[in-house]
């Protein structure tokens, strides 16, 4: 176990990043429990919303365990939760970690899931001394696979076959951005 992290709370135009709140709990299993938003995850949609509790617990207990951290992302000019990203699997020693994000379907395509990955990056890479952080996409999601190239991600290989939800078998890509291959990231602001 590494020593616990502390989630941030950034902004960028658009955004702000914040840790989770109970108070979360409803609109998370609003975007999870969406069947067509979610047809590409590694899991089935949600259908109880005691699973809101759960991924809130996980939350915690990843900052915790100084593994990783997970960040409401709220539109700035109303306040809306749109969705979230997270920095996985965080390894001090190999200086690596996974991004992964998740949101609404009615935010697609408007840019939010770049920008807020974008800020999330730039914390890390400056906070946390990364040298490396990886996604997996689906490879029917071009959507999400877009959103990392955009962010400099290079796609280094295919997982075949590596999921099966509710019957349903994709293969998976591999993205990875090096820190000295990642497009200038700037520092996102903190909230104040």
């Amino acid at each position: 176990m590494t020593a616990p992290l502390t989630t941030p709370s950034l902004r960028t135009d658009r955004l702000r990043l914040r840790a989770f709140e109970d108070t979360d709990a409803d609109d998370l299993f609003a975007l999870h429990s969406n069947a067509h938003a979610m047809r590409y995850w590694d899991s089935p949609p949600w259908t109880e919303r005691s699973r809101s509790e759960r991924f809130l617990a996980t939350c915690r207990r990843m900052e915790q365990e100084g593994a990783g951290i997970r960040l409401a992302v709220d539109r700035a000019s109303d306040g809306a939760f749109i969705g979230w990203c997270t920095l996985t699997d965080w390894n001090p020693v190999f200086r690596s970690a996974s991004l992964g994000y998740c949101y609404h379907e009615a935010t697609w395509g408007q840019g939010y899931a770049t920008e807020a990955a974008r800020a999330l990056l730039g914390w890390a890479f400056a906070t946390l001394d990364l040298n490396r952080v990886q996604a997996e996409v689906d490879t029917r999601n071009a959507g999400s696979a877009r959103v990392l190239e955009k962010l400099g991600f290079v796609r280094e290989g295919t997982l075949r076959e590596d999921c099966v939800v509710n019957g349903d078998v994709s293969d998976t890509w591999v993205y990875g951005l090096l820190r000295r291959e990642a497009q200038p990231l700037s520092a996102p602001l903190p909230i104040r």
